[in-house]
């Protein structure tokens, strides 16, 4: 045996899988007795199937910044999966689902009415320096009012087990394929897991996400023209972008194959000639999405593309200027926006963050700087951030600087000990902490992934677990124990 339970160190910690030393958490039981089974050998050759899989797969992701420059990596994965009760899972599903109808009230009430500020819940400051507040959406509201058809939430977990809401990814989030092809993944290694268990399915994703998209066609045919629109080879996503375009049987376009004619409808060149286009799923930032309105010498967009949109002849998913929404300064407002439109107290937990702008939270900050996290309110990817217990005296300085440069731009949050699941290293068995990012789809109706992407720190005692930084990821098993 070359795992041994007993010997796997959870001290003040919240595993996800085992409980104490040597006690698995009962829905992990048929899991961790089938891996303490496991031969050096066969641990090995299971590592061995897993990666040929993914390389067989093609499974890539880009990281930027690299010595030698931006480079594709093979998909980091660990063959143990992370496993969470369906029950447990009903009730984090309806908080996602609560969040996200609030959220989308919020955004379009921003471009409309403005209710929320004229009734003093959410600061007219705030909404004046945002960075994605685009006053070209003035006035409009798309299909059934939803900006972010499209979302995906972190969540973590604290050292008790409790399940908090970290950030809200309301522009272009990614990693829904690499869930999709975790599980792949896991079916060809583990396939005897899968009888054992319960486990609830996530393969109906992209059928889901094209019935959304098919909602959102202006032209109420049997087969709109959907078309999911790229940056290009280059972007850190194209893998995702291509594998959801082929598992939805949609065009995988980038913008000089879309032009908007005078009628303000789009089409799409192809070898026969113009074909209109009826949804765009684009994955590319607002700002070069149109050159006519945003950034002119943009090459990734197409002119026209807003005129067509407000026009009521294409829809674009996630809505431009859905962003605003996104914004870590207003995710501290998020349980008091659910409050003011719903009536309800959110389900799920904001981590307790602390505002720059506000005098007297900044202060706090400013003096407690080496034991919280400092993030800046618009990057992602974990750019651009501050892990104050494990930043130098320069760095803790260098952050108080930009903080009093911009007060606006940041928020800070203490450092959570987050969770941890088991996770392999050579042929044992090392607690890793993790995250999850369900992913989110709002149209008519709104649905929620069975799980997510499960990111995980690779390294040792490390709390970063984005890809972009070395992260890597695991497969997530919503499993049903009443069923079994």
């Amino acid at each position: 045996m070359a795992i041994r339970w007993g010997s796997y160190k959870v001290t003040n910690l919240y595993d996800e899988l085992v409980e104490k030393a040597g006690k698995p958490r009962d829905h992990a039981k048929h899991l961790c007795e089938y891996l303490r089974a496991l031969s050096d050998k066969e641990i090995n050759e299971l590592k061995a199937a897993s990666d040929s899989a993914i390389h067989t797969m093609g499974v890539t992701f880009r990281v930027y910044h690299q010595e030698e420059g931006s480079i594709d990596r093979a998909w980091p994965f660990d063959i143990v999966p992370r496993l969470i009760n369906a029950k447990e899972w009903s009730g984090i599903e309806k908080g996602l689902k609560q969040r996200i109808k609030a959220l989308n009230m919020f955004i379009d009430d921003l471009y409309n009415d403005q209710n929320i500020i004229k009734d003093g819940v959410f600061p007219a400051s705030m909404l004046n320096k945002s960075k994605n507040f685009l006053q070209e959406c003035r006035g409009f509201s798309p299909a059934n009012g939803v900006w972010a058809n499209i979302c995906g939430s972190d969540l973590v977990r604290d050292n008790q087990g409790k399940v908090y809401v970290l950030e809200d990814n309301l522009r272009v989030p990614s990693g829904v394929s690499y869930m999709l092809e975790n599980r792949q993944v896991m079916k060809r290694v583990f396939p005897e897991m899968f009888q054992k268990y319960n486990i609830l399915p996530v393969d109906d994703y992209p059928s889901q996400l094209y019935d959304m998209l098919a909602e959102m066609s202006p032209r109420k045919i049997e087969e709109p023209e959907i078309v999911v629109m790229t940056p290009g080879i280059y972007n850190s996503a194209y893998f995702e972008h291509a594998y959801l375009a082929q598992q939805m049987g949609a065009e995988l376009v980038e913008g000089p194959d879309l032009v908007v004619e005078d009628d303000d409808c789009v089409y799409m060149r192809t070898i026969n000639g113009l074909s209109r286009v009826d949804v765009i799923y684009r994955r590319i930032d607002d700002w070069f999405i149109d050159p006519e309105v945003f950034a002119p010498d943009s090459l990734l967009g197409v002119p026209g593309l807003i005129r067509a949109w407000k026009a009521g002849n294409v829809g674009l998913a996630n809505a431009p200027g859905s962003g605003v929404a996104d914004d870590k300064v207003v995710y501290a407002y998020v349980p008091k926006i659910i409050e003011y439109y719903l009536k309800e107290e959110a389900i799920l937990a904001n981590v307790p963050t602390y505002k720059c702008n506000d005098k007297a939270e900044r202060e706090y900050v400013l003096e407690n700087i080496a034991d919280m996290v400092v993030k800046p309110a618009n990057e992602s990817g974990g750019y651009g951030m501050l892990i104050g217990p494990h930043a130098t005296a320069e760095e803790h300085e260098k952050f108080r600087k930009l903080i009093k440069a911009d007060p606006r731009n940041y928020v800070a949050q203490p450092m959570l000990t987050l969770s941890t699941a088991p996770t392999m290293v050579d042929t044992r068995v090392e607690p890793r902490h993790l995250d999850l990012r369900p992913f989110i789809l709002s149209g008519k109706d709104i649905k929620v992934t069975t799980g997510g992407l499960t990111r995980v720190a690779l390294e040792k005692g490390s709390m970063v677990v984005n890809s972009s930084q070395g992260g890597g990821s695991k497969d997530t098993w919503i499993v049903d124990m009443e069923e079994e």
